[in-house]
């Protein structure tokens, strides 16, 4: 044990006591307690995922102990618990329910276990900018002999990745750095002049030689766009790995991933294939947080009020930058070709257009509303939310677009980064609303309110045609081929007949086809559908999810359909009239006759050596 734990204004020790019930055990020990009665809390929402989750409904069996005297505590509201004045030091144990398998709270299990401290560690009122001490300590049981722990925390006195003594500075910095206990696969690089690890639990065949790789081209990279990394001294990759799933959570020196294992590389892959760019995208998406929201950040987090929601109109540029340079960094790096890359920004205009919220939401009040709309989507969403993190994106391309073309490409958005870097990230300032918009009109030497005006506080669609012929990049709309037509290509050339719209996403029921999202508009709505409705025939014939589309094109536009489908437990017949797909499925090629000007502009837009 550490001699001195006295300098801890706070201990915490954290058990995974029963793996088979889901059941962490902690203990938090205040030296002082407020004489008046120590105040506790657990947090309601975690940074980066903005939507509040009331953590402490996980929380059972808290007691509060003093001097070997039991305490009473009196809870106030749903995540706040108030102590009887006592002497110190003051000892509060309970247990965490942990069954969330995700990364934005705690799960545990006999293979592993997982937590998020805004999940697991009270915190203590007065107290918070205290430093503080974790005990993480292993289940019992020869099964768990071989158990390790992977996290940024700084060990107090422990190994690495050993169970022990580890330490923050502050209870912002505690609840900042997640823990993976079990048997995990790792591997570390050098980025930046510090290690990086990448810790894989679950079962997978992942090429690790190749993943650090990888992963260290596009860590260098956005190291050398911000000309530095954050003072860290080691950033873990914590992965996840499950047959199904995605996900990722930015954390001051580490990330949370959860990712399905055909995401990772193969030894037997020769290529980048769309699981594994998928995959690294998301990594680079985590990585540039590390400088983009948890130091760079909007005034409204500064400090974060973990207690209830925070607003800001902001989250386009924290998110919607991040989403513009994850996949960028991977075309800057080298890891995929421009082709590659304009697939993936063609996938990306085509989500924004194929999306009716766009022209009901602006991006700004999709950030502001994020707590009861973007993080709780319904059927309805496609038709009345805009992502600021899909347009925000697109916001961000066509500002480094115009900064470009602006100022004969001299500047451009990596400025803007390196800026705010160094003027607000690195001495902690927090951005007031709108102070980017600004400072990007003073970058340049142009105003962009009219800009910020039509496609962030408005609802026009942004010109990236125009733009991207800026640099060589011809844009085309077409119809959507099938119902999983992501968009970034051309069509197919062999089927000639025009697509027919459903107006409608399906998924597949034992009784039929789901709808899922019915959209605005759309034959399905016109028809009188809507989601929840479980298609059973057309004209007489039994359908489901897997011949539903196939059979819709078997007829001609502007055929009537019958359609018979149950709502709850009633059997209804519609007459649908099908059209024609719209033209919302994006696709951009280079242009081989573009002028030097322009082939040159594309060509330090991408990184890309003349």
């Amino acid at each position: 044990m550490y001699n001195n734990m006295s300098e801890f204004a706070v201990q915490y020790k954290i058990t995974p006591a029963n793996p088979e019930a889901h059941l962490f055990r902690i203990s938090c020990v205040i030296n002082k307690p407020d004489p008046a009665g120590q105040r506790l809390s657990i947090p309601a929402w975690i940074p980066g995922s903005y939507m509040i989750r009331d953590f402490a409904k996980n929380v059972i069996s808290l007691d509060a102990a003093a001097n070997g005297q039991r305490q009473e505590l009196e809870k106030l509201d749903k995540s706040t618990w108030q102590c009887a004045p006592c002497a110190g030091p003051l000892t509060l144990t309970y247990e965490v329910y942990a069954w969330d398998l995700s990364v934005r709270t705690a799960h545990l299990d006999t293979t592993h276990a997982f937590f998020n401290g805004t999940s697991v560690f009270l915190r203590v009122h007065g107290k918070e900018d205290k430093r503080c001490s974790v005990d993480i300590l292993p289940p019992e049981g020869d099964s768990y002999a071989d158990w390790r722990v992977a996290t940024a925390m700084s060990p107090l006195k422990a190994e690495l990745y050993g169970f022990g003594l580890y330490q923050a500075e502050n209870y912002d910095e505690l609840v900042d750095h997640p823990v993976e206990m079990g048997t995990f696969t790792l591997a570390t690089f050098k980025a930046g002049g510090i290690p990086h690890d990448i810790v894989i639990t679950g079962q997978h065949r992942a090429d690790m030689d190749r993943l650090c790789e990888d992963l260290k081209k596009i860590c260098n990279a956005h190291i050398s766009l911000f000309g530095e990394l954050p003072p860290i001294e080691r950033y873990v990759f914590l992965v996840m790995t499950v047959g199904d799933g995605y996900g990722g959570l930015e954390h001051r020196a580490s990330t949370s991933l959860l990712c399905s294992r055909n995401d990772l590389p193969l030894r037997t892959d020769h290529t980048v294939t769309d699981n594994y760019r998928t995959f690294l995208g998301l990594c680079s998406h985590e990585y540039f947080h590390t400088w983009n929201i948890k130091r760079i950040k909007p005034a409204a987090f500064l400090p974060y009020d973990l207690s209830q929601e925070s607003y800001t109109e902001q989250l386009w540029a924290f998110e919607g930058i991040t989403s513009y340079y994850d996949d960028l960094a991977l075309v800057r790096s080298g890891i995929i070709d421009p082709a590659s890359y304009l697939e993936l920004l063609g996938q990306t205009i085509t989500r924004v257009w194929r999306g009716q919220g766009r022209f009901k939401q602006s991006v700004a009040e999709s950030s502001f509303d994020t707590w009861t709309k973007f993080y709780k989507q319904d059927e309805s969403a496609p038709n009345n939310i805009v992502s600021y993190y899909t347009k925000g994106s697109l916001i961000v391309l066509a500002l480094d677009l115009t900064i470009r073309q602006t100022t004969n490409n001299q500047t451009c958005l990596d400025d803007l980064m390196r800026l705010l870097w160094q003027e607000y990230g690195k001495p902690g300032r927090g951005l007031a609303e709108q102070e980017i918009e600004k400072l990007l009109s003073e970058l340049i030497g142009q105003d962009m309110t009219d800009f910020f005006a039509n496609y962030l506080y408005g609802t026009q669609d942004l010109p990236l045609e125009k733009l991207l012929k800026t640099v060589g990049i011809d844009s085309h709309l077409r119809a959507a081929s099938s119902v999983d037509d992501k968009g970034g290509k051309p069509a197919d050339n062999s089927n000639v007949k025009p697509v027919i719209n459903l107006g409608a996403r399906v998924a597949a029921d034992p009784a039929g086809a789901l709808l899922t999202h019915v959209f605005d508009n759309g034959p399905a709505q016109c028809a009188g559908l809507a989601a929840g409705d479980i298609v059973v025939a057309l004209d007489g014939i039994r359908t489901s999810k897997d011949n539903l589309e196939k059979s819709i094109n078997s007829y001609q536009i502007n055929d009537e359909v019958t359609v018979h489908a149950f709502r709850r437990d009633e059997l209804c017949e519609f007459m649908l009239a099908l059209a024609a797909a719209p033209l919302d499925t994006c696709y951009l090629e280079f242009n081989d006759s573009v002028d030097t000007k322009q082939k040159t502009a594309w060509q330090r837009w991408l990184n890309q050596t003349p």
